[in-house]
């Protein structure tokens, strides 16, 4: 039966595309595709940041883009506009409601400095939400039209492979639309891991894909005589990601009860010492913690709590709390499930489900790419799945040979106390080079903030993990103080750079400021000195 397709021609004849009325329409458009009539230069499958950049980038080289994305709502029906995890439920509103917490932090030392603050100070979830909202939707809003005005096509449908060159998707009113280019490239992200083995888990957790967009507070369900009759209530975060201790800080730190539940290690594949100092500062500062546990069942009580039974990992002993809010936190998963990759050939890994590419971003089909948290052994971080977009962009289109460099990519944790690094942890060095070829210099240090308030700054340190032989070369750097994010920054393009030790301490510091305390660490773990830092 020929096949029956209807094309629609929009803005001049630049973009098309088609509905199919019968499935062998959509073979025979497939077969068409394959020939060699595609639609696009380019199609982009994810709307994140990675996919942006590569859309854009490709539009500005003068090639014809389209970008297909679509979001699944979350087991609890959240759903967000375009721009992907870091713009709608990540680093946008988790650096947001931080801040937030942190302004509670000063309304408290605000006194010690003359200001007259009558305590205590309440705070206002819905007020807060509602502007870390409005403004994810100018994003939302500001994304759209910075495709339309690079003439980049958006489909908001969900895309899966018909063929190696050929996507797939349902438009509102049950259009079925079908796609084709040139070159594709994949960039749907992560979603987060549900804990599907425990009873409950879907029906009565959360997780960050909700947390931000919470009209009301996550402890509106708790009155403070139920309080007081039934014991604490509070925030259970479960897991000891970034995430987990990112959100059960900014909670703590807005004043709602939270504890985190840590089944092994926290932090995993950061530095130890480091992941231990920030659990250290955030059990100090009113964040309970959980360790060595591991949830089995959720159920809500009549009064609407959610009562959560655990197992202690060691000794089997099962123990019970009762909760207003669960989330889970507990890792992410590679968005791949629903693209039909085996249609078009591309290789995942059978552990992960994440793509498999080489390092020009290319999977196993040669036109297809992919990018960012989707891919296989790739840092899950924002900034470098937008760099290495658009240099793959560059490679397709411009000519360019340069290629992603993944090594000394600098991050930050924003923690109560924000802990930054780049480069090897101490752990990766000396298992890299051996414990007799690195040298650690360190620094406890109190921040000239926190004196006058009377701050704790017991846990804020610096270590340079270098190559002992000279000059030095520095391997990694890990900070933990305020503002960690802006000081690493700075000192990431040095280490980028090949800088050495001995280069570090030949740079002058900005005094008074914590980022001079880079620059004047004298003192090795070697020499079994007291790093404290006493004095200019």
């Amino acid at each position: 039966m020929a096949a029956m397709a209807v094309a629609l021609r929009g803005l001049g004849g630049r973009f098309r595309w088609r509905t199919q009325a019968v499935a062998g329409g959509v073979r025979g458009a497939a077969r068409g595709a394959a020939a060699g009539q595609r639609d696009y230069d380019l199609l982009v499958i994810g709307g994140g940041s990675g996919g942006l950049a590569c859309a854009k980038e490709a539009a500005q080289l003068g090639r014809k883009v389209a970008v297909v994305d679509y979001v699944e709502p979350s087991p609890q029906g959240t759903r967000w506009g375009l721009g992907g995890t870091c713009v709608n439920v990540g680093c946008i509103p988790k650096k947001l409601m931080h801040q937030a917490a942190l302004l509670g932090g000063l309304i408290q030392d605000a006194p010690h400095y003359g200001w007259e603050v009558a305590q205590p100070v309440p705070h206002d979830w819905r007020k807060m939400a509602e502007a870390v909202q409005n403004h994810v939707k100018s994003l939302n809003w500001g994304h759209r039209v910075q495709l339309q005005d690079r003439k980049v096509k958006y489909f908001n449908i969900k895309a899966s492979f018909v063929d190696e060159h050929t996507v797939c998707g349902i438009a509102k009113g049950g259009k079925e639309i079908l796609l084709s280019a040139d070159h594709i490239i994949i960039a749907t992200g992560g979603r987060p891991r549900y804990p599907t083995h425990i009873e409950g888990a879907l029906e009565y957790g959360i997780t960050s894909d909700d947390i931000f967009w919470l009209k009301e507070s996550p402890g509106k369900t708790a009155s403070p005589r139920q309080v007081e009759e039934c014991g604490r209530q509070g925030r259970l975060v479960v897991g000891a990601s970034y995430v987990a201790l990112e959100c059960a800080g900014f909670l703590t730190g807005i004043g709602l009860d939270t504890t985190v539940m840590i089944r092994s290690i926290p932090l995993r594949g950061f530095d130890q010492q480091m992941s231990s100092m920030v659990i250290e500062h955030m059990a100090s500062h009113g964040t309970q913690f959980l360790r060595g546990c591991a949830p089995s069942r959720v159920r809500r009580l009549p009064d609407g709590h959610l009562q959560v039974t655990w197992e202690d990992c060691t000794t089997g002993k099962e123990d019970t709390g009762t909760f207003d809010t669960v989330l889970w936190a507990i890792g992410r998963v590679p968005d791949t499930r629903s693209l039909n990759l085996e249609k078009a050939g591309v290789d995942t890994s059978p552990d992960t489900q994440k793509i498999l590419v080489d390092s020009r971003e290319g999977t196993s089909v040669p036109h297809i790419y992919a990018i960012g948290d989707v891919v296989e052994g790739r840092p899950e971080l924002t900034p470098t799945a937008i760099m290495a977009g658009r240099l793959l962009v560059q490679r397709l289109f411009g000519g360019s040979s340069d290629l992603m460099d993944y090594d000394n990519v600098p991050t930050t944790v924003f923690t109560p106390l924000e802990y930054g690094c780049v480069g090897l942890s101490e752990e990766e060095a000396v298992a890299r080079h051996g414990q007799e070829h690195v040298e650690v210099y360190h620094a406890h240090y109190k921040p000239l903030e926190f004196t006058v308030a009377g701050r704790d700054a017991s846990q804020c340190y610096v270590k340079m993990v270098c190559l002992r032989e000279p000059p030095q070369l520095v391997l990694g750097l890990h900070f933990l103080g305020p503002n960690a994010g802006e000081v690493t920054q700075g000192f990431a393009l040095g280490i980028k750079c090949g800088a050495s030790y001995a280069q570090v301490m030949r740079t002058v510091g900005i005094h008074p400021t914590c980022s001079e305390e880079v620059v004047k660490l004298r003192i090795s773990k070697r020499s079994g000195l007291d790093p404290t830092v006493t004095g200019c």
